[in-house]
């Protein structure tokens, strides 16, 4: 069992979600920051594109794999502790990165990066509705959601900056200051774990008969669901938008950007209505826009062009948003103490295993549908159609969600 602490000051408590947001943003920023730097890479390694892809893999392979044991770890020797582990592996990790002297030792470095952001992405989901209080919950859950969407969003251009400033060991350099800042702000502020009675030791412990309720299970299957769409719409988007309808690549960017721009406006916005109106409303809500904006995605997209994609992806990411900060609120309001750790892990693993099954099975579906095993040698039409039908099973996974979380609730 674990003692709770004494409330902390407001100052402090400002200062804990400084350096959680922080952390939150280091994660976010090392998914994203390195592929800007490929080229470059290879040039300076004289190493083929396949190779030096596993400079992006290995970040998200150690941040996919570590997750839920890192949960489980926070739970059983404290969130804030492990937090500050995970944020001394991060800054040490970024360092290698940068001094790499070979492209392999930079592969390995990338995946003690990728363990390091499990802390930081797990346990800052845990720490942060530890921090906020039931009454804030779903404002914190939308936060976390502007700030990932911001370091996705933010690491292609700012990779870019400091590539053309200071070369490819700068890209990697450049998270250190911050990584060390939020160390700094969580030693001093974060609060100390409480003394615990024994809580994780041996067999399966709390954590895991999380693991076995029917609930949770529901919005893990609806998470990842959620995130294999949204992934498909980053890997089919390029290709409708550029050899679909033979955008230049600088507007197919500017497109491709409409999407995260939106997330970071209605991030924090839902969480606030799941504080005000619940979050089984608001989930609902959530989903039918994922639903609507996919099916939009099918049927307008084809029809309207930029204009038919624009008006769907619009519609389509504030679901996301909305779905991320309900469920994720869901999930974590009735978790005890001490199963915060291990379900903020599963909560990223469904996540991440989404997001690798709409990279590899919808994107399968994408060429199969437009007809070509050489995408290059799809003809617009033959685009079209397979974004029409990719979107079009996406929209009956969204149904799919549905029946997931609250066909649940009503055989409850």
């Amino acid at each position: 069992m674990t003692h709770p602490p004494s409330p902390p000051s407001d100052r402090a408590r400002r200062a804990t979600m400084a350096a959680l947001v922080l952390s939150m943003l280091l994660a976010s920023l090392g998914t994203s920051i390195a592929n800007i730097a490929l080229p470059a890479l290879a040039e300076a390694f004289a190493a083929p594109i396949h190779q030096v892809q596993w400079v992006v893999i290995a970040y998200l392979t150690g941040l996919t794999v570590s997750v839920v044991g890192v949960g489980r770890l926070g739970d059983r020797y404290g969130l804030a502790r492990l937090h500050k582990l995970g944020l001394v592996v991060f800054t040490g990790a970024s360092v290698l990165c940068g001094l790499a002297p070979g492209l392999w030792s930079l592969v390995a470095a990338r995946a003690v990066q990728g363990v390091g952001a499990a802390f930081l992405m797990t346990l800052t989901l845990a720490l942060m509705r530890q921090t906020a209080g039931d009454a804030r919950v779903g404002r914190a859950m939308g936060l976390l959601g502007t700030v990932s969407a911001l370091g996705t969003a933010l690491g292609p251009s700012l990779g870019g900056a400091v590539l053309a400033a200071a070369g490819w060991r700068g890209v990697f350099l450049v998270q250190v200051p911050l990584a060390v800042l939020a160390l700094g702000l969580s030693a001093a502020f974060l609060p100390r774990d409480g003394a615990r009675d024994g809580a994780g030791d041996g067999g399966p412990g709390p954590g895991w008969r999380a693991v076995l309720d029917r609930a949770v299970l529901s919005h893990l299957a609806a998470n990842g669901l959620v995130a294999a769409v949204m992934m498909t719409t980053l890997v089919v988007g390029p290709f409708f938008l550029g050899p679909g309808l033979g955008l230049a690549a600088a507007v197919v960017g500017l497109v491709m950007s409409v999407g995260p721009v939106v997330s970071i406006v209605t991030g924090v916005p839902s969480g606030r209505a799941v504080d005000a109106w619940g979050a089984g409303r608001i989930l609902g809500l959530g989903l039918v826009l994922l639903a609507a904006g996919s099916f939009g995605l099918a049927v307008l997209s084809p029809l309207y062009g930029v204009a038919g994609y624009v008006a769907a992806i619009v519609v389509l990411t504030p679901g996301y948003q909305l779905f991320q900060a309900a469920n994720n609120t869901a999930v974590m309001a009735d978790v005890g103490a001490d199963r915060r750790g291990v379900v903020s892990g599963l909560l990223g693993l469904s996540r991440n295993g989404g997001l690798i099954a709409g990279a590899w099975a919808m994107g399968a579906v994408f060429a199969f549908s437009a007809g070509t095993g050489d995408i290059g040698q799809a003809t617009p039409a033959d685009i079209a159609h397979g974004l029409r039908t990719t979107f079009l099973l996406a929209g009956g996974l969204m149904v799919a969600a549905m029946g997931l979380v609250f066909g649940r609730r009503r055989a409850g």
